[in-house]
C-alpha cells in the first residue's frame, strides 16, 4: 500500500484528525490518500488540507467517515476548487527551478494556498469567485513548453466505489 501524506496542510492545527481516502475509485489502485481533518460539531469534519489525490473534495468541505476512518461521504461542499499541477521532471535543472519559481510566486499573487508533493507536484486551493487567468496563463505556457499536466480535482465526484 502507497500512502500519500500532506507534510505540511494548510489547515494544521493542534486539534487536527488525520482520515483515510481509498484511490482506488479513481484507478489508482494500491495507493490511500491520509487527509487532514478538523472535527465539527454535527459529526462531521472539515478537510484541513488541499487533497493531492482524492477526486471531488476540496479544503473546507465537510466528510463523513466510516467507523475504519475513511472518508465515505462529502457531506457539505465548500465551493472551493482543487487545481492541480504536475510538472515533467526536466534535464534541465535551471529550466524546472525557474518554472517553479514562477508558479509559486504566481500562486503567492494571486492570493492562494497551496501544498506541494515533492516538487513537482502542487495542489491549489481556489476559493470561489477567484480570477485565476494569469495563473493559467502560466499554467498554460508550462503544458505547451514542458509538458506539464494541470486538472481539476472535480473532474470528477467524490467516491468510495468504482464507476
Amino acid at each position: 500500500m502507497q500512502y500519500i501524506v500532506h507534510e505540511d496542510p494548510v489547515g494544521r492545527a493542534e486539534s487536527n484528525y488525520i482520515a483515510q481516502a481509498d484511490l482506488a475509485p479513481f484507478d489508482l489502485d494500491g495507493q490511500i490518500e491520509q487527509l487532514w481533518l478538523q472535527p465539527e460539531d454535527n459529526g462531521t469534519y472539515a478537510v484541513a488540507c488541499i487533497p493531492f489525490m482524492t477526486y471531488g473534495l476540496a479544503l473546507g468541505d465537510r466528510v463523513r467517515l466510516s467507523p475504519e476512518a475513511r472518508v465515505v461521504e462529502v457531506a457539505q461542499a465548500s465551493g472551493h476548487r482543487v487545481l492541480r499541477t504536475l510538472l515533467r521532471p526536466s534535464t534541465d535543472a535551471e529550466r524546472l527551478g525557474r518554472s517553479i519559481s514562477l508558479i509559486k510566486n504566481s500562486i503567492k499573487e494571486s492570493g492562494l494556498l497551496s501544498e506541494w508533493h515533492g516538487e513537482h507536484f502542487v495542489a491549489i486551493d481556489v476559493p470561489p469567485g477567484t480570477d485565476l487567468s494569469p495563473l493559467l496563463a502560466l499554467l498554460q505556457r508550462e503544458v505547451d513548453e514542458a509538458g506539464a499536466f494541470w486538472e481539476w480535482a472535480d473532474a470528477m465526484p467524490f467516491s468510495i466505489a468504482r464507476s
